[in-house]
């Protein structure tokens, strides 16, 4: 009997229980992985403490995104995946159908890619969320560009450094944001241009000093509240700011209307479900990731590993925001 993660209750981390389930069997269309290792997202926080983008209407709740591992039981119709393939899953599915923390994960098939031969499982299943995260606003959307001015906010995690590397990849000019001095060696170290320490600095001095006045061309922020109206004044003329996460949860997010007007800005909104259940976006996307991870120009970006009973303990430290990197757990 696996054991999976399932929670009875929204709450804190020590809602999440470690329990012995049946074995089960996958459905039409789906795949079962024997799970290796699993990704930590910002979003099963929010899931499990009934803050995020959909929660579940009954329990108990299985949860999770991101798992790597082997397939070993196949479901009718599915074609392309064969038992022993070794994949990682895409984020490419809701939470109130699917889960992957646990031993056994059973999954849509449409939501699982071979990783390369060169990557451990914890960096296989360190790369979907975070790179299709991040290549959604600044490759499909904002289509960034050498010299382009990219400010990305809440740097260290594993979409920070995912956006960092695609912004650089393509000639872009990296600034970022981190709080405190305690983490701006590390970014800079990963090959950031210009860290902004926000408790220190003047984030809108910082950037127009760096860009010549100009300001930032894309802006690609987790944090919303009320840095939306500095990142506004922040922005170049023309520029969009894409928001993909709410961090700053404890304030109301309002819309910069005179900097908008007056700089012509676009604030747009940003899921990576625009890419994954798009499957023309998803290729290209997939294509886009290998690429990267072949050249190297993409490197997961690894922060501390916990095994899987160590759940709570894992979603604790999400929440400290002393991550620098991917937090994964080990299935043994």
């Amino acid at each position: 009997m696996p054991k999976i993660v399932q929670f009875y209750e929204f709450g804190e981390a020590d809602v999440l229980k470690l329990e012995d389930h049946p074995l089960a069997e996958p459905g039409e269309g789906e795949v079962r992985l024997k799970v290796e290792a699993i990704g930590l997202n910002r979003a099963e926080v929010g899931f499990r403490a009934g803050r995020y983008l959909e929660l579940p209407k009954t329990f108990p709740s299985t949860l999770g995104y991101e798992a790597s591992g082997v397939i070993d039981a196949i479901g009718s119709g599915v074609t392309g995946l064969q038992i022993g393939d070794r994949v990682s899953t895409i984020p490419a599915f809701s939470m109130l159908n699917y889960g992957t923390y646990g031993e056994s994960a059973i999954v849509p098939a449409t939501a699982v890619a071979h990783y390369p031969e060169t990557l451990s499982p914890t960096e296989g299943t360190a790369i979907w969320m975070a790179y299709i995260m991040a290549y959604g606003p600044l490759v499909e959307y904002g289509q960034v560009k050498a010299d382009d001015f990219v400010l990305i906010t809440a740097a260290s995690s594993s979409v920070g450094y995912s956006a960092i590397q695609i912004a650089k990849t393509a000639g872009a000019v990296a600034i970022v944001t981190t709080r405190s001095n305690a983490k701006k060696q590390m970014l800079l170290d990963k090959g950031v241009d210009h860290v902004i320490v926000t408790n220190d600095e003047d984030l809108v001095d910082c950037v127009m000093k760096i860009t010549n006045g100009h300001g930032a061309d894309l802006i690609f922020d987790a944090v919303a509240g009320s840095l939306l109206e500095t990142l506004a004044a922040a922005a170049a003329p023309g520029a969009t700011i894409f928001m993909y996460g709410a961090l700053d949860d404890t304030a109301a997010t309002p819309f910069p209307l005179f900097a908008a007007l007056q700089k012509g800005l676009k604030v747009q909104g940003y899921t990576l479900f625009e890419i994954t259940t798009n499957p023309l976006k998803l290729e290209h996307a997939k294509q886009y990731i290998y690429e990267g991870l072949e050249t190297r120009k993409l490197v997961p970006i690894l922060d501390r590993t916990f095994t899987l009973d160590q759940i709570v303990e894992a979603h604790r430290y999400m929440e400290s925001n002393q991550q620098n990197g991917k937090i994964t757990i080990t299935v043994s």
